[in-house]
């Protein structure tokens, strides 16, 4: 006999489920209140005394006594750190709306501190160098820095790390123990690790109460950039496929980081172009994410609720944002000038191989320029990378780009030269990339 079968997600009570309901012992409420930097901003900016409305948001609560003059300690010290970084500032009479205290008028509008550490990566990006050409990079890897953990990448990128070593050491003959050994010290990468940890020591002794935040160095958002790789490249290149969704919160994290912590006076031209392209590359994956960030960050008003996009809405057009999308090219033409630095032909190939490009192509037009410069004449670094050697005539439905090649003569006299199809770019939320040259400049 074939019962009917219950409503979708009906849950049947006996009688026995019901004593025991009523008879046990109920679970303890454990409190997760905390203070952090993000809420003292956030109070500081609503109208009235700030001073008063955190008394009330310490002391009006449930948690022991105890706890609470914990909570009332770290908040001063977290209001110290704040006035002495010259993030607020008090005022020697209250303003309009009741205010003693507000966020400093040079800062962005929604400057936030997000993370504990926040505060010290404000502090950190003023020890770099605004003129070096790593100084984009440098700022994204202090703001990683002090980002949670997202240990399946690391553990992909240090297991490939291992494995081209091991590949290095086999090629060079050393033996088996010894490559043991020296194995123990490849790890994922952790760009600034010394200076980050140096400065956090300083940084301590005036700050006290960040004494147990964990400062972890590690190139995630960096890393992508500099392998000039897209969202499902990068994932393809160290296995993510089951952690799709922990790559693009974090990227959306460091996207958010950058925008809010970084204040406007530190940010360079090349460093808002890396800000651009990791919020159009987050949202060409999943808008909802930013979207519904932004909503709520544009600030519904008191009792709204805030309007959450639509499942069923679709990225804007990748080419909407042009300072974004160039950014976007720039790095699809540079990803094959790391290959081609790399002789990986057949990677090259595999990327071009319907616009007549393949591996043989790449190898045959790259060869006279090998022989005028040398086996490993192809640059790779900051300079090589700057948006100095990358050229765009944009023209209405498409847009021609050339990509200067750094040589060690520094003659830069080739480049790769493409075809960017605006429409089909939209389509697949990429640049559609349509090489179209390798040779000596002028032909």
């Amino acid at each position: 006999m074939v019962r009917t079968q219950p409503p979708e997600g009906f849950v049947g009570w006996s009688q026995t489920g019901y004593e025991k309901l009523q008879n046990a012992q109920p679970e303890p409420l454990t409190s997760h209140f905390k203070v952090t930097h993000a809420m003292l901003l956030n109070v500081i900016s609503r109208p009235g005394d700030a001073f008063t409305a955190m008394r009330h948001l310490l002391e009006d609560n449930h948690e022991p006594r105890a706890r609470q003059l914990r909570h009332i300690r770290r908040a001063i010290a977290i209001y110290r750190a704040l006035r002495t970084a010259g993030v607020v500032e008090e005022l020697p009479e209250p303003d309009a709306e009741g205010r003693r205290v507000r966020v400093v008028g040079d800062l962005q509008l929604d400057f936030a501190l997000n993370q504990p550490l926040s505060p010290f990566a404000l502090a950190a990006v003023d020890l770099l160098d605004k003129e070096a050409p790593q100084y984009p990079m440098d700022v994204l890897s202090v703001l990683e820095a002090t980002l949670d953990d997202p240990r399946p990448v690391l553990q992909a990128q240090q297991k490939k790390a291992r494995g081209e070593a091991v590949a290095a050491m086999k090629a060079e003959g050393i033996e088996y123990e010894e490559r043991m050994t020296l194995l123990e010290d490849v790890t994922y990468p952790k760009p600034l690790d010394e200076l980050l940890h140096a400065a956090l020591e300083t940084y301590r002794r005036g700050h006290p109460w960040v004494e147990d935040a964990p400062l972890s160095p590690k190139s995630v958002a960096r890393d992508m950039f500099e392998k000039s790789m897209t969202f499902v490249e990068y994932v393809g290149h160290y296995g993510l496929a089951r952690s799709e969704g922990l790559v693009l919160r974090y990227l959306a994290d460091a996207y958010r980081a950058l925008r809010q912590t970084v204040p406007d006076e530190a940010k360079t031209e090349e460093l808002v172009d890396v800000e651009e392209w990791l919020g159009e590359l987050v949202r060409q994956v999943d808008s909802s994410l930013l979207d519904e960030w932004e909503a709520l960050a544009a600030g519904a008003g008191a009792g709204d609720e805030p309007e959450r996009p639509s499942l069923d809405a679709t990225p804007t057009a990748v080419t909407a944002n042009p300072r974004a999308f160039r950014v976007l090219v720039r790095n699809a033409l540079f990803r094959r000038v790391e290959l081609a630095a790399l002789h990986r032909f057949h990677e090259l190939g595999e990327l071009d191989a319907d616009a007549g490009w393949d591996a043989d192509a790449w190898r045959e037009a790259l060869t006279p320029y090998f022989a005028e410069h040398g086996h490993d004449g192809i640059g790779t670094g900051p300079d090589a990378r700057g948006p100095q050697l990358f050229f765009v005539t944009a023209e209405p439905e498409r847009w021609l780009v050339r990509q200067v090649l750094e040589d060690p003569a520094g003659d830069r006299d080739w480049a790769i030269t493409a075809e960017i199809d605006l429409a089909t770019s939209d389509e697949q939320g990429t640049p559609a990339v349509w090489v179209t040259g390798v040779e000596p400049l002028g032909g």
